[in-house]
């Protein structure tokens, strides 16, 4: 089981929704935490409500290698190796892909998909040289199981996250690193506000503001689960070292419904040339993977 108290944690768009959610849980555990967002204003806010003296905010841009590499160095010499890293941080585009352009794509890519892999690179390298064991905790979301029309460029990047964070949880098992995937459904957050930061840089091709659309989906995002709610649950997950953790049980029925289907796609065709060979490899493939499996749920 791993032990919160006295590590660092490091939280992408910790200063609201999920994120301040797992900044207060963390602080409650006994760690020491960097509160990392793009909003300043929003870090002063967060900070204002939290009566701690181990906890600070840091300004990134988590689509920056560059920006990324400061904002550990900052934290580390204040308070110690990060042990503890939570990539969360996240923004939406409501919209299909065929309505989409370049910039959207390099919009929403580069914080929901090269977000997550800028923190596992700049601190995955620290956590293992330090040699303290740890924890990662990578946002992922129903809509990396359930793809819809729209958003479009959301499900790629949430699909995308997990597949990375399962290979992640078995290469670091070796570690003493834990690994999950935390895939919630609807939030109370302002994830509905996210062309608020969008860059002016990433503007060609943008479609104009659907302030209607946004009304509605923050009349949504309301009746959305309490962060703290999410964070308790996230905290757990990461007691039992879960691969997954669904904070949201509502999903339990349809998403068996959706791999019953995966299921009925399968045929079984006669038997091609090489077949007998192919089989002895996923066998030995299999069982690899069944192995990396037992081993990541006993890593930590």
């Amino acid at each position: 089981m791993i032990d919160f108290a006295g590590r660092t944690a490091f939280v992408t768009g910790g200063a609201n929704g999920v994120g301040l959610g797992l900044v207060r849980a963390l602080l409650a555990q006994g760690c020491r935490v960097a509160i990392a967002d793009i909003r300043e204003e929003s870090i002063a806010s967060a900070l204002a409500t939290l009566d701690n003296a181990e906890v600070m905010g840091v300004q990134v841009d988590v689509s920056s290698r560059e920006a990324m590499a400061v904002a550990a160095d900052e934290v580390e010499a204040r308070f110690g190796p990060v042990s503890l890293l939570f990539n969360n941080a996240g923004i939406n585009l409501f919209q299909t892909i065929e309505d989409s352009s370049w910039s959207d794509w390099d919009w929403v890519m580069g914080v929901n998909l090269h977000g997550v892999i800028n923190g596992v690179m700049t601190f995955v390298p620290r956590m293992i040289a330090a040699g303290n064991g740890g924890y990662i905790v990578n946002t992922a979301s129903m809509a990396g199981w359930l793809a819809s029309g729209a958003p479009g460029i959301y499900n790629t990047t949430k699909f995308a996250v997990r597949g990375m964070s399962e290979s992640l949880r078995y290469s670091l098992a070796k570690y003493g690193i834990g690994v999950s995937i935390l895939c919630p459904g609807l939030v109370k957050s302002y994830i509905y506000a996210s062309d608020d930061v969008r860059p002016a840089g990433l503007m060609e091709g943008a479609k104009p503001i659907d302030h209607a659309a946004v009304e509605r989906l923050a009349g949504a995002h309301q009746a959305g689960m309490e962060p703290d709610v999410i964070a308790a649950r996230v905290i757990e997950g990461m007691e039992d070292n879960r691969a997954y953790i669904f904070s949201h049980p509502e999903f339990r029925e349809e998403v068996a419904e959706l791999f019953a289907e995966y299921l009925a796609d399968f045929r079984d065709y006669p038997a091609d040339p090489g077949f007998e060979q192919r089989i002895s490899f996923e066998k030995f493939r299999r069982e690899r993977y069944k192995e990396a499996r037992e081993a990541a749920r006993k890593a930590v």
